[in-house]
């Protein structure tokens, strides 16, 4: 298990995770009614759980990386959903793989 892994994480946190404002999230929560944190106190504080961050991640693969509409994304999300999950974690994996390719270059490009 890694020691690392938080049990929550607040708005500000899964924001900065995605490069996204908080407002953005907050306005997705409207939207996809599964994504849904667990709020505390009185303020209602929000804390995103690992489960609550996946959704993130399918919705801004979809949104975000994809350029799929929200309305697009939420259709494509229901009727498909391990589709859906599959393709995010696939797009992952090949970023992924180009960031260490892009490094691997920038160390070949100093030796030469």
């Amino acid at each position: 298990m890694d020691k690392n892994l938080k049990l929550y994480y607040s708005i500000r946190e899964v924001a900065e995770m995605f490069g996204l404002n908080e407002s953005t999230l907050r306005y997705w929560e409207t939207e996809f009614p599964y994504l849904k944190p667990k709020t505390s106190g009185p303020a209602k504080i929000r804390q995103y759980q690992e489960k609550d961050i996946e959704q993130i991640r399918l919705i801004h693969n979809l949104v975000k990386v994809r350029g799929f509409k929200l309305a697009a994304a939420k259709k494509m999300i229901n009727a498909n959903r391990k589709g859906v999950d599959k393709s995010a974690e696939v797009l992952d994996k090949l970023i992924n793989v180009r960031e260490q390719l892009q490094a691997l270059k920038k160390q070949l490009d100093i030796l030469t």
